[in-house]
C-alpha cells in the first residue's frame, strides 16, 4: 500500500481570469508560489519522501517549491498527470463558454473516463517506481484541478466533490493505492462556489 498526497498547483493568471487552462502551459503567479509555500508547510509533518509532478510549468514549478521546501530531490515528472485536454474550450473564460451556449466540457474534450486511466496508471507507477527504490514512505503528487477532481469522484463512488464544489488552488487530497485499487483518505480546499 502506498499513500499519495495529490497537491493542485497554485494559482496562475489565467486561474485569477477564469480561463480554461487544460493542457495549455501557463506559469504560476505571485500568489500561485505563495500557495505552493502554503502548502508544503502543511505537509511538513507527513513523513513524504518523494515527490513527483505533471510537466506542465505551473505543477512542475509547485513541486520544485514543495521539494526544497521539504529537503526533498528534484520531482520526477509524469506525462499522465497532466491536466485534462479540453480541445477547443481551452482559453475561454465562463463567459465566452455562456456565449457559446456550452459548458467548458465540450464534446471534443478528453473524457473523464479517460483522464481517470491515465492519472492512475501513472500515480501506480511512481508509486511502484518509489517501491522498486527501496524508499518507503508518502508521496507527493503535484497535479491538476480537472484531473484531482476525477480522481475524487472515482475514489468516492461520485459522491465528492458535490455540485457546485471546486479543487482550490494548493489544496491537498491524500489516497491510498493498493492492489485492490485506490481510496481517498483526506482532502482539504474543496470548497462550494459562491
Amino acid at each position: 500500500m502506498t499513500v499519495i498526497t495529490l497537491v493542485r498547483h497554485g494559482q496562475t493568471d489565467w486561474n485569477l481570469l477564469g480561463r480554461v487552462q487544460g493542457r495549455t502551459d501557463i506559469p504560476l503567479n505571485d500568489t500561485g508560489r505563495e500557495q505552493a509555500r502554503a502548502a508544503a508547510e502543511a505537509l511538513r509533518d507527513g513523513g513524504y519522501t518523494a515527490i513527483v509532478a505533471s510537466p506542465l510549468t505551473r505543477a512542475k514549478e509547485t513541486a520544485e517549491i514543495i521539494a526544497n521546501a521539504l529537503g526533498l530531490a528534484h520531482p520526477v515528472l509524469f506525462d499522465g498527470l497532466v491536466e485534462r485536454d479540453y480541445a477547443s474550450a481551452e482559453g475561454l473564460t465562463a463567459e465566452d463558454l455562456s456565449a457559446l451556449r456550452r459548458r467548458a466540457m465540450g464534446a471534443d474534450a478528453e473524457t473523464d473516463e479517460d483522464v481517470a486511466a491515465r492519472a492512475v496508471d501513472a500515480l501506480r507507477s511512481a508509486a511502484t517506481a518509489h517501491a522498486d527504490a527501496g524508499s518507503a514512505g508518502p508521496l507527493i503528487a503535484v497535479a491538476h484541478g480537472g484531473l484531482i477532481r476525477v480522481l475524487i469522484a472515482v475514489a468516492s463512488g461520485g459522491e465528492l466533490p458535490r455540485e457546485g464544489d471546486r479543487v482550490e488552488n494548493g489544496s491537498q487530497h491524500a489516497f491510498r493505492f493498493d492492489a485492490d485499487g485506490f481510496a481517498l483518505l483526506s482532502s482539504s480546499a474543496i470548497a462550494t462556489e459562491a
